[in-house]
């Protein structure tokens, strides 16, 4: 199926020159290029529009998944009849193994999956295999070890009805594929047997696949609706894919589990220590036990290269090695991507070298990491021999962009001719009851107002004297989780609360038209959160409204703020003289309120939630029963959750 654009819009301001040159330079070949735009140019809408035109599969990386939610929203809007994807890191909370000698404390890994986010990842790889009119939006998370794709198509089978396949058969297939029997409850990755009926849940859907079975041969195959169980189709085959990511066959099994042994002797030949050999022997006899008995241990991605067959020190699979040849890779916010991709590889190396050192680990743990830098860059370069597939996209591109690109596309005006808002400076002395005066003027004009801290501590106690003061307002950084941080944001998009207090989180491409004030506190304190690049990104979230202003409390005036001031009031004058001469009366930028798929509440889920609370309720009089308080208390917090926000 083609790439199709919907959209009420049509390009306009910069955007027909900046596609028109973004596509003529995939074209010709240049090898990378960089867009340029203002905040509220309709980047967005740009790469919507080159993706079009090109008729190419696309990934779109992004530094958060507070932006990657907001991007997915947007492309399911401008491709509904297209497969748009989204795939982010599915933990919840995310304690990762570790080892520290110092006090001879070792910390084992522990996590919470978002269910909902895996099944979108399984989604989202298996799109890239099947169907060519794939969008991806991606968080770095792409950079980390993922199954490997050959393997996962190998390990995929179809069936048709006719086909002879006794029912054993298939079950033994899917126990291969790491799905889950339950007939109780049916979800992702999970299958269940009635009678002569096999329902199928695949890792990447929630429609459920029924077999119908007529002796040893599957006579029907229909689709049935997820939560109804009605029969929505009948279909003429199905393709069964694996329930996870890391899948192998028994074959490859064994020949990573003679690899992992081979790897263990030659380690204990080496080490000196008794304790530190003892520990490491038994740690990994009683993993490879598990691993032969079960076909799978924890913590089993610490051997993926004996899996994958790879080669000491090569680079993992990752969801760059899904991509069909030929793709779009459109880096988002680039200036904040790229050092995010930079760091992933050392931090994680630091954290193994103890736990190898000290016995927790063989050092093929070493190769279970992201990919290096210079292996994400390489892995851009193979793209450019079909033309440019590489384009940066920022406000604010960093040197290391504008100097590895061939082009720069500048998209400074912008389509409503909204231009970039006034920057007032006002002494740090008296600035909780200015801010206060200046929240109060905004709300009373119908306005919504974001105020950025330097600590999330300064963030939860300035919400907190917002709050005693009768405003309706929130904090968002880092600890809240992907679905709430959306959900915050929709919050004050609707007027539920009117204030919103942060840290970094509210920089980079938070699209909020309903946004009347920035108040940006401590601004004269130079360093990451404000330097020039990250000053200008945060006064681009007060321009997408005609009444928008910004407020910089300082009490002198750094470089960092001359520059960010500078560059606004060059914009500015641009944007004016262009106004001017074409009898333009400047909009504030009009945009729905999305996030139906991403929603922590939608119609679907509140049937659902119902059923969860009855079942939870069930397992939780059992844990009581079986004196098991700790999952008791843990399940309640979790029925207490639904229920509030079935009361939503």
């Amino acid at each position: 199926m083609k790439f199709k654009l919907h959209s009420n819009y049509k390009p306009a301001g910069d955007q027909p020159k900046a596609i028109e040159q973004l596509v003529n330079g995939i074209k010709k070949g240049l090898p990378q290029q960089t867009l340029l735009g203002v905040t509220g140019s309709g980047k967005t809408f740009t790469m919507a529009n080159v993706i079009e035109r090109l008729q190419r599969p696309a990934l779109i990386l992004s530094h958060n998944k507070t932006l990657a939610a907001q991007l997915y929203e947007e492309f399911l809007e401008f491709f509904p009849e297209n497969k748009v994807c989204y795939f982010v890191s599915y933990f919840d909370y995310y304690q990762p193994e570790s080892y520290l000698p110092a006090s001879d404390t070792y910390i084992e890994k522990d996590s919470q999956v978002n269910e909902k986010i895996e099944r979108m990842r399984m989604e989202a790889g298996i799109s890239l295999l099947t169907r060519p009119d794939t969008i991806i939006v991606s968080s770095v998370s792409c950079i980390y070890g993922l199954g490997s794709p050959e393997e996962f198509k190998q390990q995929s089978f179809e069936v048709k009805p006719g086909a002879e396949m006794p029912m054993r058969q298939l079950i033994f297939k899917l126990i291969n594929l790491r799905y889950e029997r339950n007939d109780t409850e049916l979800k992702p990755g999970r299958f269940r047997v009635r009678g002569d009926v096999i329902d199928i849940m695949q890792g990447g859907g929630t429609a459920i696949t029924r077999l119908e079975y007529f002796g040893d041969k599957i006579e029907n195959i229909y689709e049935l609706h997820p939560i109804t169980a009605r029969k929505e189709k009948k279909l003429d085959s199905v393709w069964v894919y694996p329930a996870r990511a890391y899948v192998t066959n028994d074959e490859y099994k064994q020949e990573a589990i003679k690899s992992i042994k081979t790897e263990l002797q030659e380690c204990l030949a080496k080490m000196s220590d008794p304790v530190l050999k003892y520990r490491l022997q038994q740690r990994t006899n009683y993993d490879l036990e598990m691993i032969e008995q079960l076909g799978y241990c924890k913590g089993i991605e610490n051997y993926s290269r004996h899996f994958d067959r790879r080669a000491p020190g090569s680079s993992p699979y990752t969801l760059l090695h899904f991509l069909p040849k030929n793709p779009l890779l459109f880096i988002d916010e680039s200036h904040a991507t790229l050092p995010q991709v930079h760091g992933m590889y050392e931090g994680d190396k630091t954290r193994k070298r103890n736990l190898i050192d000290y016995g927790f680990r063989l050092p093929s743990a070493y190769d279970n990491r992201p990919l290096k830098f210079d292996e994400f860059t390489g892995f851009l370069k193979p793209f450019a021999k079909d033309g440019a597939n590489v384009v940066y996209v920022s406000a604010t591109p960093a040197m290391e962009e504008i100097r590895n690109s061939s082009q720069i596309v500048e998209q400074i005006i912008r389509p409503t001719g909204l231009i970039d808002p006034p920057i007032t400076v006002k002494p740090s002395e008296g600035q909780i009851e200015d801010l206060i005066e200046e929240i109060s003027k905004t709300i009373q004009q119908g306005n919504r107002a974001l105020v950025t801290t330097l600590t999330k501590r300064m963030a939860e106690e300035l919400a907190s004297y917002l709050l005693q003061n009768d405003f309706k307002v929130e904090y968002l950084h880092s600890e809240i989780d992907t679905l709430e941080r959306v959900e915050v944001i929709k919050r004050l998009r609707t007027g539920k609360i009117d204030v919103i207090v942060g840290i970094n989180l509210l920089r980079e491409g938070l699209d909020l038209p309903e946004v009347g004030l920035v108040a940006i506190l401590d601004a004269d304190k130079e360093g990451f959160l404000r330097n020039e690049r990250s000053l200008i990104q945060t006064v681009g979230r007060a321009a997408r409204n005609i009444d928008s202003k910004v407020i910089f409390y300082a009490d002198k005036m750094t470089v960092s703020m001359k520059l960010a001031i500078k560059e606004t009031e060059r914009r500015r004058k641009i944007q004016i003289e262009h106004n001017k001469k074409h009898g333009i009366t400047p909009q504030s930028i009009s945009r729905e309120i999305r996030n139906k798929k991403l929603e922590a509440n939608s119609e679907e889920e509140e049937k659902l939630e119902e059923e969860d609370i009855l079942i939870l309720e069930k397992e939780m009089q059992a844990a009581a029963e079986e004196l098991d308080f700790e999952k008791a208390i843990e399940l309640r917090e979790r029925i207490k959750k639904l229920e509030v926000r079935s009361e939503k």
